[in-house]
């Protein structure tokens, strides 16, 4: 059951209610005043008892979990208008103490139908009254200007219930599009942020599988030795992949490295690159060991890695350097190779994951990370964390 259908049911039972609340009131007055059913005992006990019942079936059938209430309006505004002029009509006529109980029927179809269910319902409430008011000779008339009165009361009535019905399912669909737009951009932040734990995580696991492959390929005739170490090193890698997909499939956060282990990692990362690709890179921190939360290293070591399987796989580089620096208040860090380079604005085109997700990661920790290429120049990328604190909150 939707948002709506709850609160539509909710305020079926509050009417229920409020009808089984009238008519104990209206039996309540004749027990303490029975000359009100003086004229027609028979018919006046008779309205009142199956008014009575009429009230609790309804309301027996509001507190069931799926009210039929909505289907049957029209039948119960109905019903409503013909017990009340019932019970007018046994009481007294034109001046029985019962005319509130009009107000009821005129609530419940203005809440239901708006300002028009309203004022039809105040409409046909008028004019059984009139009815019973003109064609019938009573001991005690009721003028007509209270009559009037008492009709431009429901009209007044029907129209500001149904007003403030209209207000209210207006705001009630301005929130449902709201919820539903707030639903879809954060379904979609959800499906980039899936996106890029895969990309930087798992894809990037996979592509430094697949340059290990390419170099025990290489290798399988000139140094079956250091075959041997890189399938064992492809084994581990393996195996940590695994793990990071069960913690992704059961919805727990994905951890590139333990915490501590930026450099290490990257010292790790940066002799496969020297060892089976003939890759140079330089690796310069200052100081040497650097003081980083573990949000910060996490982040710092995927955009680290992304960048360095970019110039593993695209770059054609012999040399790379990547350079770390940390003071009281920021991190300075940049990744240069000596490769083809590439057109940054053709890159951006191109809707790479890569690129982007370096970006976006730096970002989220509040930096600004820059890229700057041309084709035969190589690349540089660099950025800027702020450093609040030197550790993660709790």
């Amino acid at each position: 059951m939707t948002p709506q259908d709850q609160w539509l049911s909710q305020k079926e039972r509050i009417l229920a209610w409020f009808r089984l609340g009238f008519a104990i009131l209206a039996v309540l007055v004749i027990q303490l005043n029975p000359s009100r059913v003086a004229s027609f005992p028979l018919l006046s006990y008779a309205a009142l008892g199956s008014f009575m019942i009429y009230s609790i079936a309804v309301l027996l059938i509001a507190l069931r979990k799926r009210t039929a209430l909505e289907k049957i309006g029209i039948a119960a505004t109905c019903f409503d208008l013909i017990w009340v002029s019932l019970i007018v009509f046994s009481t007294g006529g034109s001046a029985t103490p019962f005319f509130a109980l009009y107000s009821f029927p005129v609530i419940s179809a203005g809440s239901r139908y708006g300002i028009k269910g309203g004022l039809a319902t105040a409409l046909g409430g008028i004019a059984l009254y009139g009815f019973i008011r003109f064609s019938f000779i009573w001991e005690s008339f009721l003028g007509i200007d209270r009559f009037i009165v008492r009709s431009v009361y429901l009209a007044a009535l029907a129209y500001f219930v149904g007003y403030l019905s209209e207000f209210e399912r207006k705001q009630n669909r301005k929130l449902l599009a709201l919820s539903k737009t707030a639903g879809e951009v954060a379904a979609v932040a959800e499906r980039r942020r899936i996106m890029q734990d895969v990309h930087d995580g798992l894809l990037q696991s996979l592509a430094t599988q697949i340059l290990r492959l390419e170099t025990c390929r290489r290798q399988f005739l000139e140094s079956p030795q250091e075959i041997d170490r890189e399938l064992q090193s492809i084994e581990n890698v393996t195996r940590e992949s695994m793990k990071v997909i069960r913690r992704f499939l059961a919805g727990k956060e994905i951890q590139s490295l333990p915490a501590g282990m930026l450099i290490e990692k990257l010292k790790d990362d940066l002799r496969f690159l020297r060892d089976g690709l003939g890759l140079q890179v330089v690796l310069e921190t200052v100081p040497d060991d650097l003081n980083l939360g573990e949000t910060v290293e996490q982040g710092l070591y995927l955009v680290l890695r992304e960048g360095l399987m970019n110039i593993a796989r695209h770059s054609h580089a012999s040399h790379a350097n990547v350079s770390l620096k940390q003071t009281s208040t920021e991190i300075q860090g940049s990744l240069i190779d000596d490769g083809v380079g590439f057109d940054v604005d053709e890159a951006k085109n191109n809707h790479g994951i890569g690129l982007a997700s370096m970006k976006e990661r730096i970002k989220k920790l509040g930096g600004k990370l820059e890229i700057q290429s041309s084709l035969g120049n190589g690349a540089k990328i660099s950025f800027v964390l702020p450093l609040i604190t030197t550790h993660d909150p709790a």
